[in-house]
């Protein structure tokens, strides 16, 4: 899910791209191959912040990669989680439990969106960095674990050091190396590399016309490569090819080019109101002599080759077409669509 490609061995990846903040984010990775200091890596969400922190393990892959998804943490299991738990330490506490920062003693532990941890487990966190050494929840012994750190973000740390809802000096401990990942749209010149790479992936003997190329080039990319990814595969799901024009392209750049074009695409009266979208829209006669489809009926269709592809499995289909569940069903209700 990121400007990353992986190999037959997994264990190296490799970079899919030459723009120059690219060629930059491999030269850092890089110079942290030579030690074991704590990294900080920031980005938007889709830019490929655990893939870089893979890299960089794999670049000097000295003991286990345990990924640390801080946004995932609810409720007081979450030190449980970090640092596991004593048998009979409270309710539902069968057996004793290893926890994830002791599961990556002597390699990497790659803290996913840090800046979800909360304040009182940033605490805890900060004194096993020092320390080296932690204590179960409900035991009486310390623990050793000796690990390397790197973080990731898509918040303003400093920023969140100012409001108080990030230790300083946690951040200060984090924030010796710092890798920047740059959003997709500042470095359009790696899409047609990364398309190529995911269409041998999800799509092999898949072509884009010039036009279809173009759109995809102009387009802004709010989810950067992960996005990119999601569509190169939903497209490669419900399209036959082996030329994908750009009518088959998904419903965001659909829409960036119809807004670009200017109006002309009016919803029927039934359709307006809430009713079925089965019903013919009205279209503006300076289209009807373009090969495209409403966008109204090319989103229905999209929905409904993704349900015929996944067999009527909701969630993955969601996951092709690159929305939410919850979205899916709206519009599945909007579109009067059983399934």
């Amino acid at each position: 899910m990121a400007f990353f490609s992986h190999n037959p061995q997994p264990s190296e990846p490799i970079l899919v791209g030459n723009s120059p903040r690219l060629r930059h984010v491999q030269r850092m990775v890089d110079k942290l191959s030579h030690g074991r200091w704590p990294a900080l890596i920031l980005g938007e969400t889709g830019t490929g912040k655990e893939v870089v922190a893979r890299a960089i393990h794999a670049a000097n892959p000295v003991g286990p990669f345990v990924t640390i998804d801080c946004s995932s943490f609810v409720g007081p299991l979450m030190e449980s989680e970090l640092f596991g738990h004593a048998k009979g330490s409270f309710t539902g506490a069968v057996a004793a439990k290893i926890g994830l920062l002791e599961a990556a003693n002597g390699g990497t532990a790659f803290f996913d969106e840090i800046g979800e941890l909360p304040l009182d487990l940033q605490a805890k966190l900060l004194r096993v960095l020092q320390e080296k050494e932690f204590r179960p929840v409900g035991a009486l012994q310390t623990r050793k674990s000796d690990f390397r750190i790197i973080a990731a973000t898509n918040r303003d740390l400093a920023k969140e050091v100012e409001k108080g809802t990030f230790r300083r000096d946690l951040y200060y401990r984090l924030n010796v190396v710092t890798v920047r990942l740059a959003p997709l749209r500042e470095r359009k010149e790696d899409i047609p590399l990364l398309m190529q790479h995911f269409l041998g992936k999800y799509g092999s003997g898949y072509t884009f016309t010039q036009e279809a190329m173009d759109s995809m080039l102009s387009y802004e990319w709010p989810g950067n490569v992960r996005e990119l990814e999601n569509m190169i595969q939903q497209m490669a799901a419900i399209h036959t090819g082996p030329l994908l024009h750009s009518n088959d392209l998904p419903s965001p750049i659909q829409n960036q080019i119809f807004a670009r074009r200017g109006p002309g695409i009016a919803l029927s009266a039934t359709a307006a109101a809430g009713g079925s979208f089965d019903a013919m829209p009205v279209v503006d006669p300076r289209f009807l002599e373009m090969p495209i489809l409403p966008l109204i009926e090319m989103e229905r269709r999209a929905i409904l080759n993704a349900l015929e592809f996944t067999k009527g499995d909701r969630l993955m289909a969601a996951g092709l077409l690159g929305i939410g569940s919850t979205t899916l069903y709206r519009k599945l209700k909007e579109y009067q669509v059983a399934v």
